[in-house]
């Protein structure tokens, strides 16, 4: 069954186990833009703990609702090398940072105007590291109720829901002594590299 969701920045890895158990992913394409979401944010695991990263917008910050696809980036606060360098500190050291470190920095180093297009570039990327065969389609028109013949996850997965049904084997982290739950997929690939999808299933 397709997965129905929102597009992500650096999904949580809880995205990809619910996309290992699908026939395909469905990106939304026609919602308004929400913040405090994974649409701009991602989580990541540094020396200091969790650190949440978010992509600052030109538009969306108003009461006007604003098309997901419309969303632009705002390059003026050089967002991206702060996020760079915290994912440089947090995963340098990792088994396989080098190994796709440099793919990911060129996704940044586009600058693609619109959030929507970083996502969904990232997004490839992420299904082709994990090697992840799932056609990726973007939806015709906005539904309110789950369409039939679809899996609708919009807006349930979320930073502030915790998952009730998602559980990862732990595996090393780079910080901490207490495995962290649910982090960007950036955390599992880095430390796992080709072993990745198997923490998924």
């Amino acid at each position: 069954m397709p997965l129905l969701t929102e597009i992500m920045y650096h999904p949580p890895i809880q995205y990809f186990a619910q996309a290992l158990k699908s026939d395909g992913l469905l990106i939304e394409q026609h919602e308004n833009y929400v913040k405090q979401s994974y649409r701009n944010r991602c989580h990541v695991l540094t020396a200091q703990g969790m650190v949440p990263l978010s992509v600052p917008v030109l538009r969306g910050n108003s009461k006007d609702k604003t098309l997901i696809t419309e969303i632009e980036i705002d390059y003026s606060q050089k967002w991206y090398n702060v996020h760079w360098r915290t994912i440089q500190a947090a995963y340098g050291r990792a088994p396989y940072f080098e190994f796709y470190s440099d793919y990911i920095r060129e996704v940044y180093e586009r600058q693609p105007k619109y959030l929507f297009d970083l996502n969904v570039d990232f997004l490839r990327l992420y299904l082709k590291f994990l090697k992840l065969d799932r056609p990726v389609g973007f939806t015709d028109s906005y539904q309110t109720e789950q369409p039939a013949g679809v899996l609708d996850l919009r807006n349930r997965i979320h930073p502030k829901i915790i998952p009730d049904n998602l559980y990862v084997q732990p595996y090393t982290q780079v910080f901490g002594k207490q495995f962290v739950q649910d982090l960007s997929i950036i955390d599992l690939l880095f430390t796992q590299g080709p072993k990745s999808l198997f923490y998924l299933q």
